[in-house]
């Protein structure tokens, strides 16, 4: 009798152990591309990668039992692949009725833009008024970026002028300010911080929050064609339980500090 309960617990366990096996490998696996920017993906001094976003798809994995193959992308080139349905997902994406045709995304954190000027500005173009109508001075954005209703508003009136430059990534639009070919550039938190930490930027530049009241969504950036609903509401799940257990909050801690962490918590709807 003691023999044959033990080969009933043996089973049992087994059988346990098989079933928890088949929910990690649910998911199974989906091609992930980063693209580097700022804080949320950036190479260490070793030549390792760290960021927000490596972070929380590390998490995600753990959580959803998903398997990420991961690829370094630009970009243009992830937007592209998204749209034509040759990628499965990215990260920290923003929104927009065209992209959300072909993606679903998952929020993670939300923030705005702030403007980034000379030291010697003069003193009319510290406003986005006096530097809309100062027809000598000039802002430079990052190719497709959003920038929020505000910004966004204010870039139109200076793209009528001609007054724009578009610059393919962060380290581009950094040479057009420092050359001084431009006198403003527009950067998330995410980017401006590590940027502010070096001594010569720092010295060269001044930080101003012109559009206090825009909120800026990232979120995961998920194909519609490529993954099932059932995988996408995996997803989902873990980055909700992520925000209400304090994970993605330590996480923006780790690589922006408590103050800017505060700023990123997404508080808007859940789908």
């Amino acid at each position: 009798m003691h023999r044959m309960a033990l080969l009933f617990l043996i089973l049992g366990l087994n059988c346990i152990a098989a079933g928890a096996a088949e929910h990690s490998t649910a998911c199974g696996s989906m091609q992930l591309a980063y693209y580097e920017l700022g804080t949320l993906y950036y190479r260490h001094v070793d030549g390792s990668y760290t960021g927000i976003d490596k972070d929380v798809v590390e998490e995600v994995a753990k959580r959803s039992g998903c398997k990420f193959d991961t690829v370094l992308e630009s970009r243009v080139r992830i937007w592209t692949q998204l749209k034509n349905n040759t990628l499965d997902m990215s990260v920290s994406g923003i929104p927009t009725p065209e992209r959300e045709k072909f993606a679903e995304f998952i929020p993670y954190f939300s923030t705005r833009n702030y403007v980034l000027l000379h030291r010697d500005m003069p003193v009319h173009g510290l406003s986005m008024a006096g530097f809309l109508n100062d027809a000598n001075l000039k802002a430079a954005v990052i190719k497709s970026f959003k920038h929020g209703p505000k910004f966004d508003e204010w870039l139109e009136k200076l793209w009528a002028q001609k007054r724009v430059y578009e610059a393919s990534d962060i380290d581009s639009l950094l040479r057009l300010f420092l050359a001084r070919r431009v006198d403003a550039i527009i950067a998330l938190p995410t980017v401006w911080q590590p940027l502010l930490k070096k001594e010569e930027i720092n010295k060269q530049v001044q930080l101003f929050d012109w559009a206090p009241q825009d909120s800026i969504v990232h979120g995961l950036i998920v194909s519609k064609e490529r993954v099932s609903k059932a995988r996408r509401d995996l997803l989902r799940k873990a980055i909700y339980s992520m925000a209400d257990d304090g994970t993605l909050e330590q996480i923006f801690t780790r690589h922006m500090g408590s103050k800017l962490a505060q700023e990123l918590r997404y508080e808007g709807p859940r789908f």
